[in-house]
């Protein structure tokens, strides 16, 4: 397949700073933990610590895209961090506020608010140093998000610094092949099974698949849907769900799964709040959410019953400002990891038995919370 770039960006040879490789440990399934003032590298399986790398500011966390790297989102841009090689890279891709990280179909994409930068590439080549890219620039910078298909079309949100108001879907070209703004708030992506694309909106979700864009209206009048977790092993695609508009901090109890095949949107009380940290997919296409009450809920997307709650932490409350720790969940197979601030711990658990097999205290309280993407 023909990808027709905008833009180009030579791959060069950089080597990763601090040791060399031959030096560095080699970390089985890594798991990394941000703190205020620097990153934690941990073993995926004995969650013992393999590295404390400090680095200033308020960094965000996500999986790179292959099996050794993990994308953290600087004061300057994005930068790849080695987790197998528990080092901070020189690949760097520069760019201000830099947002949303999205990887799908070997192809990983960043999104850059503070300029609407869309850069695109296979994270395959981030163990040779920096990678070729793919620059697509939107109309206007703003708080969003983009998505690269198999075929190489793209899905990106539409928007400036004032409003976000719904999505375009370009070819491999970037022509437009076809766009929807009935998304007031766009926020946030995740992808189904049948490669379809569910985006946020605060009155319900855009649906895109099979080449037709469709509106999946909420319940209530305000019903934003602005966090999503999605699986290829299933058609339906986990959600938040908050109906207070004007709330300084709505402490939402309902969670809302969105049918990509029928087009529908239900909504399941967990009968405790959570937050933007707490959704997660488990290997069958199991929703969890992990609740303020210590407890990850296990519901059946199709049924959207609660099949089990798994106890892990103490009660929690989440705080007013959205940078703030408090415990978040990262999935990977059938290994759960939960981080639990108040004790500075993170615990490991067998999604398949609810056994908590190892919990570790940390030297620093965690915040974020992610790791490689496979084992």
């Amino acid at each position: 397949m023909k990808r027709v770039a905008l833009s180009i960006v030579a791959g060069l040879v950089l080597a990763g700073c601090g040791t060399s490789p031959s030096a560095a440990p080699e970390v089985t399934d890594p798991v990394v933990v941000t703190y205020d003032g620097g990153i934690l590298v941990l073993d995926g399986d004995t969650l013992e610590q393999k590295a404390d790398l400090p680095l200033a500011g308020f960094n965000r966390l996500n999986p790179a895209g292959d099996d050794r790297h993990v994308m953290v989102s600087t004061a300057e841009g994005f930068q790849a961090l080695d987790a197998v090689s528990a080092e901070l890279t020189d690949v760097k891709f520069p760019g201000a506020k830099p947002g949303h990280v999205v990887r799908h179909a070997g192809r990983t994409v960043l999104f850059s608010d503070g300029t609407g930068e869309v850069t695109a590439f296979d994270p395959a080549g981030l163990s040779g140093g920096q990678p070729a890219t793919e620059v697509y620039r939107a109309a206007e910078p703003h708080h969003g998000v983009a998505i690269e298909l198999s075929d190489g079309r793209l899905v990106v949100t539409l928007g400036n610094e004032e409003e976000r108001r719904g999505i375009a879907v370009l070819d491999d070209a970037r022509k437009e092949l076809t766009r929807s703004e009935e998304c007031p708030g766009v926020h946030g992506e995740a992808t189904a099974a049948g490669e379809a694309v569910v985006i946020g909106c605060e009155n319900g979700v855009l649906v895109y698949r099979d080449g037709v864009i469709r509106k999946v209206t909420s319940p209530t009048e305000y019903g934003r849907i602005g966090n999503q977790a999605g699986s290829d092993a299933s058609p339906i695609v986990l959600g938040d769900y908050k109906q207070d508009e004007d709330a300084e901090l709505e402490r939402p109890r309902q969670v809302s799964l969105i049918d990509t095949v029928a087009g529908t949107l239900r909504l399941v009380d967990i009968g405790t709040s959570y937050t933007f940290r707490s959704l997660a997919r488990g290997p069958q296409g199991e929703a969890l959410v992990l609740g303020t009450d210590g407890g990850i809920r296990v519901i059946d997307p199709v049924s959207a019953q609660i099949v089990r709650t798994i106890p892990v932490t103490g009660a929690w409350e989440e705080p007013l400002e959205w940078q703030q720790p408090r415990p978040a969940i990262f999935t990977r197979g059938a290994d759960v990891y939960v981080t639990d601030p108040a004790t500075r711990q993170v615990h490991l658990i067998d999604l398949a038995t609810g056994e908590k097999r190892r919990s570790v205290t940390l030297p620093h309280e965690p915040n974020e919370l992610s790791g490689v993407a496979g084992h």
